[in-house]
């Protein structure tokens, strides 16, 4: 959802993007075509992208779960890593966002291993629990609504497998977790559920300053 880490200046930015990320054409013409939309902010950054890919092939994933779509930028980055009968599961709600993001699947040549569910994540994950999926994803990615991260975070852990990786996104929150107590429902919820992680047995955890802040949860 951020360009960069809150704490990099421009240049230093640009120089850790200059001798690091690899990003192909296809992505870079899906991020400049984001750019233009209203909420174009939701776009992850390139650098968390291929941080993303790294991740769901260190943990070996053959199946995913992202809730929260937008243009599909997350969703190509971690497909690509799945082997040819890998399965990602994508949470969302607008029809309008992800019919881009179909396009860019397709065009990737990742559409086969994904599934789209255009309905309340919670209500997607709570199927999947009840239709005996506990257990069954290596990983997931969170970056949707902030108030239900939470709820999110509790369907996710128990469709993972014992040592499945969940990355939530934008714990940070541009730094309005330190002062939650002000802000608004959603910097409370997520800095109510950033404790709750850093208390959780269930999980091993690392808080990551890329972007907006990434909390990786991995599950004992």
């Amino acid at each position: 959802m951020s360009r960069k880490a809150n704490f990099l200046d421009e240049p230093l930015y640009d120089y850790l993007v200059s001798v690091s990320v690899r990003e192909d054409e296809l992505l870079a013409r899906l991020r400049a075509e984001t750019a233009p939309m209203q909420m174009a902010t939701m776009q992850i950054a390139p650098d968390q992208g291929q941080l993303m890919a790294l991740l769901a092939s260190l943990t070996g994933a053959r199946r995913a779960i992202e809730v929260g779509v937008f243009t599909g930028y997350s969703s190509i980055c971690v497909a690509r890593t799945l082997p040819s009968d890998g399965h990602l599961l994508c949470c969302d709600v607008s029809k309008e966002w992800t019919s881009i993001a179909q396009r860019y699947w397709k065009e990737a040549g990742v559409a086969d291993r994904i599934e789209l569910v255009l309905a309340p994540a919670s209500e997607t994950l709570q199927r999947r629990l009840d239709a005996g999926a506990a257990g069954s994803y290596d990983f997931a990615f969170i970056d949707a609504d902030k108030e239900n991260y939470d709820n999110y975070y509790e369907l996710c852990l128990q469709l993972l497998r014992r040592g499945g990786l969940l990355v939530l996104d934008n714990v940070l929150w541009s730094g309005r977790v330190m002062n939650a107590d002000k802000e608004d429902a959603e910097t409370q919820a997520l800095h109510a559920l950033n404790q709750k992680l850093h208390a959780d047995e269930r999980v091993d955890v690392s808080l990551l300053p890329v972007a907006d802040g990434l909390y990786l949860a991995r599950k004992r």
